[in-house]
Formats: structure tokens, C-alpha cells, sequence
């Protein structure tokens, strides 16, 4: 693929053009090619392009496709550089001014390359750092299983693999998409191994205090089988998460007591664990029994009698738990609860049930071949 410019001459007259623009709008380039070939040609234009960045938009994009078109006829060893020296002229030039212009054009050249370019890593991971400036991570494709196909084309190092899916990561926290830069984060820490598992520490950090703090997450088991996060065990934010994984509200209040400072140091707000807790502990209440009494629920929630109501309600608008209210028997009626981890018990359970259903549907089937031979 390649970008168009619409220009029937040659190379050298192309980048002879480009260099008299430049000069006439005060760059400081000789308006005569040099004699190192075109990628020198090139590589003296992008390094004065900064003053075409100042005119009108259509203006600036003939110009930078007019570039771009004589990027990829370069051979792959010449294009690197040059386009690694244009990728961040456009996105540190006059940072936070026309995103969507210096967007534009990283789009123009993302689109131009051959999909399995490794450089088009380059122009993605430029895009994204501009999206994220201006709230327009929307219009960048994020979609966890494209970018996992980006990384396997462009054959990424583990580095760079990491360094991209960390800066998908912070993107999507920047503009507020925390389901979609939770399931990043998780693709980020589950790639690490033994080996290198201590290097991701900081993510694993990172990781656990955005899930405790993002107020649609509640089901957190997944991240304690993730080796950076296994390695943090016996530090206090480990010991959080397994409170969040599995334990009552009890055992919070208990750690909160003697770890204050820690909860504050995190940036997480007491009341809003209070919150997540209570329900994490009715959710696991829910699993155990059908049916719950009020007083029950005064006792292990730690609510009183008059906020029974408005916590259920509250409760079943999360889908994680589906019950109703019996106020004649002051009790609360559990018809389905989400388990708050899911091991080999669960598992269990679950073939269980199948095998009845199994059961159940041969029992069905073997009534009405009796009722009609023909079933």
C-alpha cells in the first residue's frame, strides 16, 4: 500500500520541490539535493518539516504525504530511522496543539505501510501517545486481539511488546476505558514468566490498586494466578487483594485498622472499599444460602435495619447478585449470585449440575418415545 500524492515526477524532483517549500517558509535546507541519495534528501527534509506544521491542514497533509510517499519506496533498512525521526517530530511538536491534524497524518502513514512493516510499531505507538493528549483513544484500534495480531507481525521483542501494551494501558486509563485497559493490564502481566516476573512489579501494583479502585470490578481471583503478581506475596498489597479475592468485610476492617496509612498511600478511599467489600461479602453470603435473614445481614454487612432495603437494591443493579426482598419474613430470597472465585469446587459443581441437566433431558426424552415412538 501506499499513500498518494499525486505527483507525476521523479524522485529527485519530488524531493527537490519539498526542499524549495521548506526554505520558502524559512527552513534552514539547501533547496539542492544532496549526494548522499534520497534517504539523506529525506532525512535533511523531516528535520525542517517543523515549519510546514504552522500552515493550513490541507496544506500540511500534501506536504507530509508528499514525504511519506517518498518514505516507502525507501529499502526497509533506510525507512526505520527516517520514519522514527518523523513519528516524533509529529508528536512532540507543540504538544497538545492540532492533535487532530498530527493524528491525521500518523494515520496516513500507519495505513501507507505494509502491514507487517516491524516500524509500523513505531507510527502505532505515536498514534496512541496523541490520542491519549486529547481524549480520542476511540478513534485508535485498541481491540486486544488486533494489537496481539500487530505484535506477532511486526515480531515484536519482549520489550517491545511490553513498552506497547503498557502504553495501550495508559491510554485507556487517560481517557476514563477502565474494562478495556484492565483486560491490557492482564495481557501485559500474564506475559511475563519465572524468569522475569520481578520486572514487572510496578504493573503488578499498578494493576492490583486500579481493579480495587475501578467501581465496576469485583471479581478479582484472576489476578493472583499471574506470576508478577504472585511474586508480590507477603507484601501488604498482596494481602489486600487476597482480602478482595475471597474474605468477608471483617477481615478488611481488621487490615484497614492497622494499615491506614498504606490504604491512603494507595489512593484508595475507605468508604468506597467499605462499599465493594460489603457486596463482595454478600455475594459470597449468597453462594452459601438461598435465603438470608435480615439480622444476618445487619451482622456480617455491618448496616442497619433501615439500609437492608436500599443495599439490595443497589446489590442486584450490579448483576452480580439476584435476589428479592420477603419484608413479612424480614429475609432476602437469592435466586443466583456470581462466585467470587471459581477453582476446582466450582468446576465441580458445574459438572454436576450438567450431568442432572444431562440426566433430566434422557428422562424427558425416554417419557415421550413412550407417549409416541416416533419422538
Amino acid at each position: 500500500m501506499s499513500v498518494p500524492a499525486f505527483i507525476d515526477i521523479t524522485e529527485e524532483d519530488q524531493a527537490s520541490e519539498l526542499r524549495a517549500y521548506l526554505k520558502s517558509k524559512g527552513a534552514e535546507i539547501s533547496e539542492e539535493n544532496s549526494e548522499g541519495g534520497l534517504h539523506v534528501d529525506l532525512a535533511q527534509i523531516i528535520e525542517a518539516c517543523d515549519v510546514c506544521l504552522k500552515d493550513d491542514d490541507k496544506d500540511v497533509e500534501s506536504v507530509m504525504n508528499s514525504i511519506v510517499s517518498l518514505l516507502l519506496i525507501l529499502e526497509t533498512e533506510k525507512q526505520e530511522a527516517l520514519i522514527e525521526s518523523l513519528c516524533e517530530k509529529l508528536v512532540k511538536f507543540r504538544e497538545g496543539e492540532r492533535p487532530s491534524l498530527r493524528m491525521q497524518l500518523l494515520s496516513n502513514l500507519f495505513h501507507g505501510m505494509d502491514e507487517n512493516t516491524p516500524v509500523r510499531h513505531t507510527v502505532y505507538c505515536s498514534l496512541i501517545k496523541v490520542a491519549a493528549t486529547c481524549n480520542a483513544i476511540a478513534f485508535i484500534p485498541t481491540d486486544l486481539d488486533q494489537v496481539r495480531k500487530w505484535i506477532t507481525d511486526w515480531n515484536l521483542d519482549t520489550e517491545k511488546k511490553h513498552t506497547l501494551l503498557r502504553l495501550v494501558y495508559d491510554a485507556l486509563v487517560d481517557c476514563k476505558k477502565s474494562e478495556a485497559a484492565a483486560k491490557v493490564m492482564v495481557e501485559l502481566l500474564g506475559s511475563y514468566t519465572e524468569d522475569n516476573a520481578s520486572q514487572a512489579r510496578v504493573d503488578a501494583h499498578r494493576c492490583i490498586v486500579r481493579a480495587l479502585k475501578d467501581p465496576n470490578t469485583y471479581l478479582f481471583d484472576h489476578l493472583l494466578a499471574l506470576k508478577p503478581v504472585r511474586f508480590l506475596e507477603g507484601e501488604l498489597i498482596h494481602d489486600l487483594l487476597t482480602i478482595f479475592v475471597s474474605a468477608k468485610l471483617a477481615a478488611y476492617l481488621k487490615f484497614y485498622q492497622s494499615n491506614k496509612d498504606f490504604i491512603e498511600s494507595l489512593g484508595l478511599s475507605h468508604e468506597q472499599n467499605m462499599a465493594k467489600m460489603r457486596l463482595l461479602t454478600f455475594m459470597g453470603m449468597a453462594v452459601e444460602m438461598k435465603e438470608i435473614s435480615f439480622d444476618t445481614m445487619q451482622q456480617e454487612l455491618q448496616i442497619g435495619a433501615e439500609d437492608v432495603e436500599a443495599f439490595v437494591i443497589d446489590a442486584v443493579r450490579t448483576k452480580m447478585v439476584y435476589c428479592k426482598i420477603d419484608q413479612t419474613q424480614r429475609k432476602v430470597v437469592v435466586s443466583h449470585s456470581t462466585h467470587r472465585t471459581f477453582g476446582k469446587q466450582q468446576w465441580q459443581q458445574l459438572n454436576d449440575t450438567l450431568c442432572s441437566w444431562k440426566q433430566n433431558l434422557a428422562t424427558v426424552k425416554s417419557s415421550l418415545q413412550t407417549l409416541s415412538p416416533t419422538a
